[in-house]
């Protein structure tokens, strides 16, 4: 007995080691191979009926400490979320251009000033017209570079989010097969579990690129995958990510207001729940950084643009002074009962009288009049219809010019033509309606939709119409944005205030709101939204801006909007509701009479000649120039735009905080990746000295199993022998 015992642990023996030879082997051959493990399997004695039979090998395990691999798929995770944002980050301040750089923005702000500096001392200098021109049109040109690249980006990033999201649903598809294979081989105790285990790590370790996952192993073998903040991404069966990107992105598309359609998984919006990997990085980008970025951009240009325009409309351009001036300020016109177009809205002067001066080819004046102590306008006949019905019959009865019209065009745009080139009319804000007052912008109110209630507040009236503008843009005021607010604080008043809407499509009035004293901005937002008269028409949202929300109401058919207090006041001014800068900077330009001849650029106003009691204009004349020059170095109020909170500073600063801004987050996006980077390439390092494969290690075990195999032969070949010399003698 003892004989045949021998003789049958000598076999299973060799059998053992040759199994431990075969599993020492793989692991050699399998070196390099990525994301393969040790592999073990271990021997215990085989025992039948109280006597022991040799040795038996178990399945072959795995060397993987679990927890080093959920460190690694963190990290890995955030580390492939900083590369995307270090690589957009990167392209965008390529674009950019360094503070000192000449083809940086900061530099072209620099140039205009320049140039505007120099126009102010040789305002009839053709060369520094046509270089004030030049360097001008070279800002814009750069705006609208940058706003349109910046956009490019978050296209990009949101085409690349639908790409990585197609890698996802693959390796989630899988991991489920895996899953599946793995539950079989376990119940059917098959070999092989380990190697689809390995395969399975290193699905999970490429799904870790691509977005933050957590999960848990089943008693059955299976894992279940989560992102980090809880989405289900993978239990029983797969739950496929959908997302369809824009084919164009642009300033007024965005997540928070639905215009970028979300990340889903079983018809929910998961893309809050996504923080890590590259979609958490290319969301970050496309949804949050980018768009602060654009903010800041279209803040510097509205600024810039209302701080140019406000101090040229109040100049003439002699001698090339215009006998047409086309407003760019657009306003909602009703019809009446015929059909025709009224312009019912009311227009206030508060302070100030507005005069008006008829030129010849000469210069000299030919009539001066001023709009309320002149023409008699205000309440209660103060409409936008008695202001231009007046203005007209004055230019036609008392100067003279039958052919002059006042008028709204089609676009609802002013429009005051003294009918004849040889005359022409320049506008002049004084303090007074005598003649010789102080020039000063008048203060105006209006009431957008013809009540008593004036909305909004302006200065300077050429300016509120847009009649001598610098730069222009095609934008139609169809977003209106509130001042950044926290989401949960009351911002009603003690009395309810009633908002109406009006737009160039829908006319006036046709819905409102009521706004208590409780109610948040999201309160006002899910009143307009919720409401049937307006929802076909508007749509309201919060849109994230730095450490709070923007109310943002648009129309959704791209409508000139306009938005009344008609019951209660001061929530429109308390929430600074205003058309939206978005889009400024794509859209800014220099107005086009002027880039086909420098010689319009306003230098200066008429004076009064106290002498013979008229007003005079000359080539020379340069006050307005000289304000041109300072409002460069006159500090104004930027309003806060992402990261960058409120301030009072001169435009070329706030270009150069803006500059410095972008190079910042590049920097700091490229150091936090190479911190993370290095940390997650520690742990895989870490990962390797526990589960990879050590050659000399290896090499000592196939040595150990070579001779215990050739020590198992040795007996079973020595029992054997006896064996037949024991049969031999019976």
């Amino acid at each position: 007995m003892a004989l045949i015992s021998s003789l049958a642990s000598s076999l299973t023996g060799m059998k053992v080691a040759q199994a431990q030879l075969e599993i020492v082997s793989n692991n050699i051959a399998n070196v390099d191979t990525k994301g393969y493990t040790r592999k073990t399997a271990a021997q215990s004695a085989l025992v039948a009926s109280g006597h022991t039979m040799g040795v038996t090998i178990g399945n072959t395990q795995r060397t993987v400490d679990e927890g080093l691999l959920k460190n690694f798929l963190t990290s890995n995770s955030l580390s492939n979320s900083l590369s995307s944002q270090r690589d957009y980050m990167s392209r965008l301040d390529n674009l950019m251009g360094s503070t000192e750089g000449q083809n940086s923005l900061a530099a072209n702000v620099g140039n205009l000033q320049s140039a505007f500096e120099t126009f102010s001392t040789s305002v009839s200098s053709p060369a520094s017209r046509y270089q004030l021109l030049t360097d001008a049109q070279a800002l814009t040109n750069k705006l609208n570079y940058l706003s349109t690249n910046i956009q490019t980006l978050r296209g990009d990033a949101d085409m690349e989010i639908n790409g990585a999201i197609n890698q996802v649903n693959s390796l989630l598809e899988s991991i489920d097969e895996l899953n599946t294979e793995i539950v079989k081989y376990t119940v059917m105790n098959r070999e092989g579990v380990a190697n689809l285990q390995d395969q399975r790590d290193n699905a999970l370790r490429e799904l870790s690129s691509y977005m933050d996952i957590t999960y848990y192993t089943r008693d059955t073998g299976a894992v279940v995958i989560q992102t980090t903040s809880g989405a289900m991404l993978l239990d029983n069966e797969v739950h496929p990510l959908s997302h369809t990107a824009l084919a164009q992105v642009g300033p007024d598309n965005t997540y928070d207001s639905g215009n970028i359609q979300g990340i889903y998984a079983d018809g929910v919006d998961i893309t809050a729940k996504i923080t890590g990997g590259s979609i958490g990085g290319l969301i970050e980008i496309r949804d949050n950084t980018l768009p602060s970025l654009q903010s800041q951009l279209d803040e510097l240009t509205k600024v810039l643009y209302d701080e140019i325009n406000s101090i040229h409309n109040q100049g003439t351009a002699y001698p090339n002074m215009p006998s047409t001036l086309t407003g760019s300020a657009t306003f909602i016109a009703e019809k009446d009962a015929a059909g025709n177009d009224i312009y019912s809205q009311r227009l206030r002067i508060d302070s100030g009288d507005v005069r008006f001066v008829i030129f010849d080819t000469d210069g000299k004046q030919v009539d001066t009049t001023t709009l309320v102590g002149g023409l008699k306008f205000g309440e209660p006949n103060n409409t936008l219809n008695d202001m231009m019905s007046i203005m007209q019959d004055w230019l036609q009865n008392t100067v003279g010019l039958p052919e002059a019209s006042v008028a709204m065009n089609g676009n609802g745009n002013l429009v005051i033509d003294t009918g004849d080139s040889n005359y022409t009319i320049s506008i002049i804000d004084e303090v007074s309606s005598n003649a010789g007052s102080a020039q000063e912008a008048v203060g105006l109110s209006f009431s957008v939709n013809g009540d008593n209630i004036y909305d909004t507040t302006a200065k300077g009236f050429s300016d509120f119409f847009g009649l001598n503008d610098f730069f222009t843009t095609n934008n139609v005021d169809y977003i209106y944005d509130s001042k950044v607010l926290s989401n949960k604080v009351a911002v009603g008043n003690n009395t309810v205030t009633t908002w109406s809407f009006s737009d160039s499509k829908n006319g006036f009035d046709y819905g409102e709101i009521n706004i208590t004293k409780s109610m948040t901005i999201q309160d006002i937002a899910n009143q307009i939204n919720d409401n049937a008269e307006l929802n076909t028409h508007l749509k309201a949202s919060l849109i994230a801006n730095g450490d709070g929300y923007m109310l943002r109401i648009e129309s959704l058919e791209g409508a000139q909007l306009e938005i009344a207090e008609t019951a209660g006041t001061g929530i429109l001014a308390k929430l600074e509701m205003a058309p939206s800068n978005c889009g400024y900077s794509a859209a800014i330009q220099v107005r086009q009479d002027i880039a086909e001849n420098a010689n319009r650029i306003a230098c200066g106003s008429p004076d009064f000649d106290s002498s013979k009691a008229t007003y005079t204009i000359n080539a020379a004349t340069n006050n307005i120039a000289n304000k041109l020059a300072s409002a460069f170095t006159d500090s104004l109020v930027f309003k806060q735009s992402g990261d960058m909170a409120k301030t009072t500073t001169t435009i070329a600063n706030y270009t150069s905080t803006f500059v410095g801004n972008i190079a910042s987050i590049t920097n700091t996006a490229e150091s936090s990746y190479e911190y993370q980077s290095a940390l997650t390439e520690a742990i895989s390092y870490k990962e390797a000295q526990v589960s990879g494969i050590d050659i000399d290690e290896e090499l000592s075990q196939m040595i150990i199993y070579q001779q215990s195999y050739a020590a198992c032969a040795q007996v079973f070949t020595a029992s054997r022998e006896i064996l037949d010399i024991l049969l031999g003698l019976v």
